[in-house]
């Protein structure tokens, strides 16, 4: 069911003989509903369970309830009382196959495309033609002046507002527009085709395409490429990611005591170099991290528990997937606050070095920041920026998201701090980045021994959004911001509203629907396969 279960006044629930305070908080989530958390608090009223009922509770295929969900217990706790009645491990719910009916924009969210053209351009008609607007209750959500003839002088006013033009409100509305004496003409035009984009988050579903699940990553030059032991365990990961739809739960990766010891080198290693050179946000968010998610040199996290903390966070949740997406498909994701990461693991023979992302790379360069406000919210300016544009205008994101999300640098004081995912999970080009005097070391490392130290430049979207940037070495270029993330979420917010988009979306987190202000249609979605196996070929090609 996806309605609210909320207890009556007149309930109890045994708890073995003690009763619980007043006002008991739950944090449930309801499993075939959209994972949106809801808090409910019970009306003053006394609770019992038996130890039957909490078995029963804990096995049910509509709710969950999670350790870190029950708070303010006077004497006794919901998950003490379940422990004691010897609950039995719950087991993982199947997948579901019902489908789901993706409405399309004008059943959602109907508008209507007019152009008014005007006789003179000459103040008050246009005041007429808004009140008789505002008159009929109809909303515009959109509205454009352009010169169009020059036998006129009058200017036409593209006008896109809420409604279907079968109406018969609209109707009369558009003949009324038509009858004001400064109007020399109306036309109702097409709605305008945009490239396909993601409607609703279910919509996600749709744009996981990757070359080969992630498996075809493994080539010569990768540390695994010759170890079958490890190239069926990527295949197993990657085929639990590959079946995730929005809904499900994330599967639980049962790591191996290999692959905990590679990631821990490669924690241990990261640490005292975070303290030195990550940015403030980066070490407030890191604690927290190992607190509520399970950071540990000896435990690698469960997107699960990662993605249920960040969303109470900031609204950003994480979804499993199986390989390289193109940038159009990533950022798309980023609109709706949802972060696409992988599950598998770099290969234990060299656990300081990927020619790939990984889980590494995931979740100590990347999700600590998801849980900043500002990160975030300049992250989903991107991800917007991105739905429906051209692809030039996506490479040109993509570029500003490489030089800040992934090698962004912030200045703290005299010096520069890391908060690009990159760096953040990558020992030595957070040293080549950061430190006044990289070592020849680092230098060889990242193949720039040419170089004594990189260019730091001051963050300019538009012009890192024509950088060109290598991706087998390190960055000889990196954009600094001087006033930290706030600075950077300003700057890309502006770069953002330089672009010519064809509408400009807004996200509604309620329905995780995106609203479009103008009167489009989406074209059919082309599959990003082919595009996938390009870049990685270009990749690869590269890197050799």
């Amino acid at each position: 069911s996806r309605q609210a279960f909320v207890p009556s006044q007149n309930w109890d629930l045994d708890l073995g003989g003690m009763r619980t305070a007043p006002r008991s908080c739950f944090l449930l989530r309801e499993h075939l509903s959209a994972p949106r958390l809801k808090l409910f608090n019970s009306s003053p009223a006394s609770w019992r369970a038996s130890p039957a009922a909490l078995r029963q509770l804990r096995r049910s295929s509509s709710l969950e309830v999670r350790r870190d969900s029950i708070m303010d217990f006077a004497g006794a706790s919901l998950l003490r009382a379940a422990d004691a009645a010897d609950v039995e491990p719950v087991t993982p719910l199947p997948q579901r196959t019902t489908g789901f009916i993706r409405p399309e924009l004008d059943e959602l969210e109907p508008k209507t495309f007019v152009i008014v053209e005007m006789k003179r351009d000459e103040p008050g008609t246009l005041g007429e033609v808004l009140k008789l607007f505002a008159d009929n209750s109809i909303n515009i959500t959109n509205i454009e002046s352009r010169f169009k003839l020059f036998a006129r002088d009058g200017p036409s006013f593209h006008i896109d507002f809420n409604g279907k033009r079968s109406n018969p409100t609209i109707k009369q509305l558009l003949r009324d527009v038509k009858g004001i004496p400064g109007v020399h003409q109306l036309t109702v035009m097409n709605d305008r085709e945009v490239p396909w984009f993601p409607l609703n988050i279910r919509d996600l579903d749709l744009t996981t395409d990757t070359l080969d699940g992630g498996t075809e990553l493994i080539n010569e030059d990768h540390p695994g490429f010759n170890d079958k032991e490890y190239r069926a365990r990527r295949e197993q990961i990657v085929a639990a990611a590959a079946k995730y739809k929005h809904g499900d739960r994330i599967e639980r990766i049962s790591y191996t005591p290999k692959e905990v010891e590679t990631w821990g080198a490669v924690y241990e290693r990261l640490a005292d170099l975070h303290k030195q050179w990550a940015c403030q946000e980066y070490l407030e968010m890191l604690p927290q991290m190992e607190r509520y998610c399970g950071y540990a040199p000896n435990n690698i996290p469960q997107l699960a528990d990662i993605s249920e903390f960040l969303q109470q966070r900031t609204g950003f949740t994480l979804r499993p997937i199986s390989g390289l997406l193109s940038a159009r498909d990533f950022l798309n994701a980023l609109a709706f606050r949802v972060f696409y990461s992988t599950q598998y693991i770099r290969h234990h023979g060299n656990p300081f070095y990927t020619p790939e992302p990984d889980i590494v790379h995931e979740l100590l360069g990347h999700v600590p920041l998801f849980a900043n406000p500002a990160f975030a919210d300049f992250s989903q300016e991107i991800g917007l920026a991105s739905l429906a544009a051209s692809d030039d205008d996506v490479n040109r994101l993509a570029s500003v998201y490489w030089f800040t999300v992934e090698f962004g640098l912030v200045r703290e004081g005299s010096q520069v701090k890391a908060y690009g995912a990159g760096l953040l999970s990558s020992f030595g080009e957070m040293e080549w980045a950061c430190s006044a005097t990289p070592s020849a070391t680092c230098r060889e490392m990242g193949s720039v021994s040419h170089l004594e130290r990189p260019q730091i430049r001051p963050l300019k979207p538009t012009e890192a959004a024509k950088q060109a940037y290598p991706i087998t070495t390190y960055q000889p270029i990196y954009y600094c911001s001087d006033g930290g993330l706030s600075e950077a979420k300003e700057k890309i917010s502006r770069f953002c509203d330089t672009m010519t988009r064809p509408f400009f979306p807004q996200y509604d987190p309620l329905t995780q629907n995106v609203l479009v202000t103008k009167a489009v249609r989406r074209a059919p979605r082309i599959s990003t396969v082919e595009l996938q196996r390009q870049k990685q070929q270009e990749y690869f090609t590269g890197a050799r």
